[in-house]
C-alpha cells in the first residue's frame, strides 16, 4: 500500500473508531435519560446525638432540609448517639442520648428509618451482661430495628443491612452464614443495596484505618454474586469517599455531625469539618435499570 492510501486508510479508521465510541456515549447518555427513578433514599450516619453544641436544634434543621428533597425513606448508618461505649459513661447519660435521639426525630416520624449499629451506640459499661442496657439488644430496641443485621425488598431493589461492630469491624460468623443465605436467595439480576457502618471498601481508610477487617472475604463474597448489581454504603470514618472494585460501588458518605457537631481541629478544612470532609449527608436515587445517583449535599447547621 502507498504512503498516500495507508494515511488515507488509518484516517478513516481512525475516524470511524471515534464514531463508534460517540456513538457509544451518545447510547450511554440516552440510556440514562430513559431510567425510571423508582426510590429516593436519604442516607444519613455518624449523627453522634448530643445534647451539647446545640446539636439538637441544628440536627432538626438538617432534617427539614433533608425532607425538602421528598425522600422515600431514610437510612440510617450507626453512631445514631455521641457515644455510649467508654469506660465511664453512666446509666444516666445513656439514657439522656437516646432520649435526645427520639426527641429530635419527632419531625420524620412518618418516614421508616432503617438504622445499622454503629461502634459508639453500644453501653458496654453496664454492670453486667444481663443488665437490659447492655450491649447490642438494647441499640436495637432504641432504634426499633429487627435485629443486628436483617434485610428487606423495596420496589424491586434488595437491601440489606450489616453489624460491623465484631472484633474491631467484621462480621461474625453467624452473621456471615446469614449473608451467604441471604445473598443466595436472591435471583441473578437483582439490585442490592448493602449498608454497613465500617467501610468494606474505601480509599480514604489509608489514612486513618477504619475499613472492615474482613473486606476480602466479603468482597469476594460479593464476586460470587456478579449476577446482581451491588452498591455499598457506610459511615464510621467522616470522610467522604467513592470507590469501585469488580463493578460494586463503595459509598462512604462522611458524617452528619462533621468533627462531632464541634468546631474542628487544626486539621479541618474548615470550621466543622473533619479533615477535607464538610458535615453532610445524602440523597441516593435508586433506578429501575439497577443504577445509583449518589449525591452529598454539606450543611452549615
Amino acid at each position: 500500500m502507498k504512503r498516500r492510501d495507508l494515511l488515507k486508510y488509518i484516517g478513516l479508521t481512525v475516524g470511524a473508531a471515534a464514531l463508534s465510541g460517540t456513538t457509544s456515549i451518545v447510547s450511554a447518555a440516552e440510556q440514562r435519560d430513559k431510567r425510571k427513578r423508582v426510590l429516593r433514599i436519604a442516607h444519613i450516619t455518624d449523627v453522634h446525638i448530643r445534647p451539647e453544641e446545640n446539636a439538637p436544634n441544628r440536627f432538626v434543621k438538617c432534617l427539614e432540609e433533608i425532607k425538602k428533597h421528598k425522600v422515600d425513606f431514610f437510612l440510617n448508618g450507626g453512631d445514631t448517639i455521641f457515644a455510649a461505649d467508654y469506660g465511664d459513661i453512666t446509666r444516666e447519660r445513656v439514657n439522656e442520648l437516646w432520649k435526645v435521639w427520639n426527641e429530635t426525630t419527632r419531625g420524620i416520624s412518618g418516614f421508616e428509618i432503617h438504622s445499622c449499629l454503629g461502634n459508639h451506640d453500644m453501653w458496654w459499661a453496664a454492670p453486667d451482661k444481663q443488665d437490659p442496657m447492655y450491649g447490642k439488644e438494647y441499640v436495637v430496641k432504641q432504634l426499633g430495628i429487627p435485629n443486628r443485621y436483617y434485610s428487606f425488598d423495596k420496589k424491586g431493589w434488595h437491601f440489606v443491612i450489616l453489624d460491623s461492630n465484631n472484633g474491631g469491624g467484621s462480621l461474625d460468623d453467624e452473621q456471615r452464614l446469614w449473608l451467604e443465605k441471604d445473598l443466595q436467595a436472591i435471583p441473578a439480576g437483582t439490585s442490592v443495596i448493602c449498608m454497613s457502618h465500617y467501610p468494606i471498601l474505601a480509599a480514604c481508610t489509608h489514612v486513618d484505618g477504619g475499613n472492615h477487617t474482613d473486606s476480602k472475604y466479603i468482597s469476594d463474597l460479593f464476586y460470587k454474586h456478579k449476577d446482581k448489581k451491588i452498591n455499598c454504603f457506610s459511615g464510621h470514618i467522616h470522610l467522604l469517599d467513592n470507590a469501585v472494585y469488580n463493578n460494586v460501588h463503595y459509598y462512604c458518605n462522611g458524617a452528619l455531625s462533621g468533627f462531632w457537631w464541634e468546631d474542628g481541629d487544626k486539621d479541618s478544612a474548615g470550621k466543622t469539618y473533619y479533615k477535607q470532609t464538610p458535615p453532610g449527608y445524602a440523597i441516593v436515587d435508586l433506578f429501575d435499570d439497577g443504577s445509583v445517583d449518589n449525591q452529598y449535599f454539606p450543611h452549615s447547621f
